[in-house]
């Protein structure tokens, strides 16, 4: 990536009083990150309808002058670089409505795998919860599925090493920039994990661990993932509001539930009573759930017996959909046909019994 072009979409994110919501409104707009820098204000006010004081506080001109800074930076330290609109961006984070406009990664990383997951859990956890944690992950060793967290103190790092040890790929989302690691205890765990997987972050370098940014990292560890599994938790806390997040953006949750009265098992048991989280005892539970338990080759051997009786475009939905599921957007998208009729072909091939629905209008062949 040029320096330039980097340098528009870092400013994008430097933008005073601008979020990811008006940044994106922004571009869809004016049609480029240069044009919101370089454009006379009055039009954008024109073409957007933002107010004349607002557009003014953004503070254009400082923006851009630290964007070029951070640019050269980051190029030079040749970390990776995600815009919300590139193909390398996370397809599921874009679903969400507070998605960051950049994201800077280090390592071997794929933030758009076929399956993944999110590990969360307590810092102060049990050994109860550290054998689940193991155990759990150790469940998904065949099944071909990125595992997300957060590289914090106990279930979090508990997750990534055991990816480590069963080479199963991982993502540590950070609260900071890319030129530290909190805790610093963990960066033997963070240099191993560069080999398959690595790290991701929406912070710039030289922001530093605050207490405010990792209720914000917590949105992209559940808005990136299909599911987010909890393994033990207080009443409150990180793990819980990551979990009450993937709730919301229409993403499964899963709970180990745990004795009454421990303070740990608390959150867990909660998500479970209020039917914001399926109970399950061990990873089997959760590809059961997910429909991951048959291989993509199973399910294309399957769909192609169905094909005589299906339309050409029929044909190519689930002949696309026959190596691995997919997102409607992205079904659409690689069809090139409107996703309002990928809808009606979707549900039609649901009736059928061809494909299933899962969370987040994901959709795959019906084992």
């Amino acid at each position: 990536m040029e320096q330039q072009d980097l340098q528009y979409k870092i400013g994008l994110t430097l933008l005073h009083g601008v979020g990811p919501r008006k940044a994106s409104l922004l571009v869809a707009k004016m049609g480029s990150p240069e044009a919101v820098f370089r454009e006379k204000l009055s039009v954008i006010q024109y073409k957007t309808g933002i107010s004349r004081h607002v557009l003014q506080s953004m503070k254009r001109e400082e923006a851009l002058r630290l964007s070029e800074k951070h640019s050269e930076y980051i190029l030079k330290k040749g970390f990776g670089t995600h815009y919300f609109l590139d193909a390398n961006y996370p397809r599921r984070l874009r679903q969400i409505h507070d998605a960051p406009i950049m994201l800077y990664s280090m390592g071997n990383v794929d933030l758009n795998p076929s399956r993944a997951l999110a590990i969360v859990g307590t810092r102060n956890s049990t050994p109860y919860g550290k054998e689940l944690c193991d155990s759990f992950v150790s469940g998904l060793k065949d099944a071909k599925i990125q595992v997300v967290s957060g590289m914090a103190y106990g279930i979090d790092i508990c997750a990534h090493n055991a990816c480590v040890r069963d080479q199963i790929s991982t993502i540590g989302v950070l609260g900071h920039g890319l030129d530290r690691i909190y805790p610093s205890v963990h960066k033997r765990t963070a240099q191993l994990m560069l080999e398959n997987g690595g790290l991701l972050t929406e912070f710039l370098p030289g922001t530093k661990p605050d207490r405010e940014n990792f209720p914000m990292r917590n949105r992209i560890v559940a808005g990136m993932t299909d599911a987010t599994i909890v393994i033990e938790s207080k009443e409150t806390g990180g793990s819980l509001i990551t979990a009450e997040l993937a709730f919301d953006y229409n993403r499964e949750v899963f709970a180990f539930p745990g004795n009454i009265g421990q303070v740990y098992s608390a959150g867990c048991n909660k998500l479970i009573a209020t039917n914001k989280a399926q109970l399950i005892t061990d990873a089997n539970d959760v590809l059961r759930y997910m429909g991951w338990n048959a291989h993509p080759t199973m399910k294309s051997s399957a769909a192609a017996k169905l094909f005589h009786d299906l339309t050409d475009e029929e044909k190519n939905l689930v002949d696309y959909l026959s190596e691995e599921p997919a997102h409607v957007d992205m079904i659409a998208l690689h069809l090139r046909i409107p996703v309002s009729k990928i809808n009606l072909l979707l549900l039609n091939l649901e009736m059928k019994g061809v494909l299933r629905a899962q969370a987040g209008n994901m959709y795959s062949i019906t084992q």
